[in-house]
């Protein structure tokens, strides 16, 4: 059985509620929840923190021993050096994702420090972008 994990970065716990004419109305518990239903041949499992050092070490722990990691660094994606050295420095492949079209936003956030060591990324495609990431590692 795959193992994956989606680890999700600041402010992403206020999905459902924080700007939702952005990122929809749906919390993301609900939509893991509908993951799961959906991929029950898949152990996924879910991570979510607001501290830039607790991201770094999830990846640690889970970067040698998982099959894939689904990452939506959210704002540290343009600011995070040590989540892209975290991302470099693992085995299991990242796939970095975003809700919203990122090229279609503000000028700080067309650069990621994370996509040049990440298997691909996935943009623009709402909660959806979650799911597209999961069949690329199937």
């Amino acid at each position: 059985m795959k193992k994956l994990i989606i680890i999700n970065g600041p402010n992403l716990n206020l999905l459902g509620k924080r700007e939702p004419e952005i990122y929809g109305s749906n919390s993301f518990e609900d939509f893991f929840k509908e993951l799961q239903k959906k991929y029950k041949s898949v152990k996924i499992v879910y991570y979510q923190s607001n501290i830039e050092g607790e991201i770094i070490d999830k990846l640690h722990e889970v970067g040698f021993n998982y099959d894939g990691v689904i990452l939506n660094a959210a704002a540290y994606t343009h600011t995070s050096v040590g989540i892209a050295d975290a991302v470099k420095g693992i085995e299991t492949p990242v796939i970095e994702v975003h809700i919203s079209n990122v090229h279609s936003r503000e000028d700080f956030r067309h650069v990621s420090y994370i996509a040049p060591s990440a298997k691909g990324v996935i943009t623009g495609f709402g909660l959806q972008s979650y799911e597209l990431a999961i069949q690329s590692f199937l």
